[in-house]
């Protein structure tokens, strides 16, 4: 037995986690802070790369803040018209894009680190590098080459962060409500995105450094109070399970589960959790520093439960997640509002599509385990769909900025916040749940790593192409590439159709037993039939306990 410790449990499904506390909610609640560094250095961008004193220090172009144009507004570039007033679309791809090149790096180093060290000092060293590189970023004036390795850097304590909190909320978070705190890391992000904006139009207008050193200077904040934080929370008790300390991890879970030592409670939810390693120790052995990722892609596709299926459904729909082009919109949201023509100040436009994303995800909360995961990602991706392909139709039409038809330009981002809105309630949040339920333990950190490289990888490659896409010295789209992202979005939906399993309610080893028993199609029917301390034989009295298919199996 691991760690020279013999651990029996139940045969009861219901019995195989304690109920729910409030402690189990604040922990998860405070994890889920991680989610504003994702929010936030996602949101702050956008913005800075419209202001006029970090335009004019990239281009040269000077600016005066105080001339009257004809339409009422105020400041004006000297030499040139607004239209050239722009950073290259060179300059635009390298520095959005340059921090999620080094958040893919990040979270596959992040997954890799804590197998070793655990969940809870990997995040805490994310949170350092993070602050490296916001230094780096504040240090530079107009050295490109500074402020890109400061995004770079950050970028892999996002990284960091981004994969491990993932990974240690569904690991502490209770089966019935795992859904909704998992979810509470999107909030997180939309809360991030959403202050990155208040932040960066407070400070839009400044004819100083401060106007860009401000929002990036306001991120230290977050690494104190998550670094500071998580040195009182506890590892995870399936780190403890997967090193073999079943009494440091008995103690881990009587914290989290807010429950004495000795609860059956405790004993019960324990004993599982050994005897689902246990069963999948057997089916992907640990060999060596290699093999240990090698196993990820190990199995037959046809197989739901193989390493390599499950890498696919992680990895899969993180990119279906950014192909839905949501980031379009916080990443290119002031550029691309500027170019429709008829809207005198963008950064407003910006602010409120965000606060629609803020205020769309707290009912994912309840939806997520209301109507499940496949439902959610089902109805999302359809809406998104029917949203993007308004927003083209409506752009190619009455809204091209030579009309200046303003109501068809407000129709427009009505149908813009739409689709952010059914975004943010269903494959925001959902996306980030089915990952932290996917992977067994003995590959969950690495796999979980694999599936956030997997997001912020096609977040590199989305903020690379969008400025020559929609940039007017390039291929100038303009509102035609929503149908781009409209079209990506029936990628989205048959990949959830096809190949997402309903896993509401279950605990992360039930989830096991039903992508190995059922087709992702039939999951959401699928009920436990026996807990994997029964097969395992962790019960005091096996008489009766595993039915006969299940002893043909061990």
């Amino acid at each position: 037995m691991a760690g020279g410790v013999v651990v029996t449990g139940t045969s009861n499904v219901d019995r195989v986690e304690a109920p729910v506390t409030f402690k189990a909610y604040l922990i998860c609640a405070f994890a889920a802070f991680g989610g504003i560094f994702f929010g936030y250095d996602t949101g702050w961008m956008g913005g800075v790369l419209a202001m006029p004193y970090f335009k004019t220090l990239y281009t040269g172009i000077p600016y005066d803040y105080n001339a009257i144009n004809a339409d009422g507004t105020i400041g004006a570039p000297i030499g040139v018209s607004k239209d050239q007033f722009v950073l290259p679309s060179a300059t635009q791809s390298l520095f959005t894009s340059i921090l999620s090149c080094g958040t893919f790096f990040g979270a596959l180093v992040g997954g890799d680190i804590a197998d070793f060290i655990g969940r809870r000092p990997t995040i805490i060293m994310g949170c350092f590098v993070f602050t490296v590189g916001c230094i780096m970023q504040i240090a530079s004036t107009n050295q490109e080459v500074l402020f890109v390795f400061g995004r770079l850097i950050a970028g892999g304590g996002v990284g960091f962060i981004s994969a491990v909190v993932i990974l240690y909320m569904s690991e502490i978070a209770p089966k019935k409500v795992r859904g909704a705190m998992v979810s509470g890391y999107q909030f997180c992000i939309t809360i991030g995105i959403l202050l990155a904006n208040c932040v960066v139009y407070a400070t839009q207008s400044r004819n100083d450094s401060g106007s860009y050193r401000i929002p990036i200077g306001v991120q230290f904040l977050w690494a104190i109070i998550l670094g500071g934080g998580l040195f009182i929370l506890p590892e995870s008790p399936r780190y403890f399970v997967k090193k073999g300390k079943i009494e440091e991890a008995a103690k881990a879970l009587a914290f989290v589960r807010g429950q004495p030592l000795e609860s059956d409670f405790v004993r019960d939810e324990l004993a599982e959790i050994v005897a689902n390693n246990e069963f999948e120790m057997q089916h992907i052995p640990q060999t060596s520093y290699v093999g240990s990722w090698t196993a990820c892609f190990k199995g037959s596709l046809s197989h739901g439960n193989s390493s390599l299926r499950r890498t696919i459904l992680g990895a899969g729909l993180q990119c279906m997640q950014q192909c839905t082009g949501i980031n379009f919109v916080f990443y290119f949201g002031p550029p691309f509002f500027q170019q429709l023509g008829t809207i005198s100040n963008p950064f407003l436009i910006s602010l409120i599509t965000t606060l629609v994303n803020v205020l769309s995800t707290p009912i994912s909360f309840y939806t997520i385990e209301k109507f499940g995961r496949r439902a959610l990602l089902l109805v999302g991706a359809s809406g998104m769909i029917i949203s993007q392909f308004i927003v083209g139709a409506i752009g190619v039409t009455e809204g091209r900025e030579e009309v200046h038809n303003n109501a068809a330009v407000q129709a427009m981002i009505a149908f813009i916040c739409i689709n952010i809105a059914f975004f943010a309630t269903t494959w925001g949040p959902t996306a980030w749940v089915v990952v932290g339920e996917a992977f067994p333990l003995p590959i969950r950190s690495r796999g979980v790593g694999i599936s956030t490289a997997s997001n912020w990888f096609w977040n590199t490659i989305i903020a690379v192409i969008t400025p020559y896409l929609v940039g007017k010295d390039e291929a100038n789209l303009g509102p035609k590439v929503f149908f781009l992202w409209g079209s990506l979005c029936c990628l989205s939906l048959t990949f959830a159709y096809f190949l997402v399993p309903e896993l509401r309610g279950l605990s992360l080893e039930q989830a096991d037993m039903c992508m190995a028993e059922v087709s992702p199609r039939h999951s959401a029917g699928w009920k436990p039939s026996h807990t994997f301390a029964a097969e395992m034989h962790h019960v005091e009295d096996n008489k009766g306990l595993v039915n006969e298919a299940v002893e043909e199996k061990v």
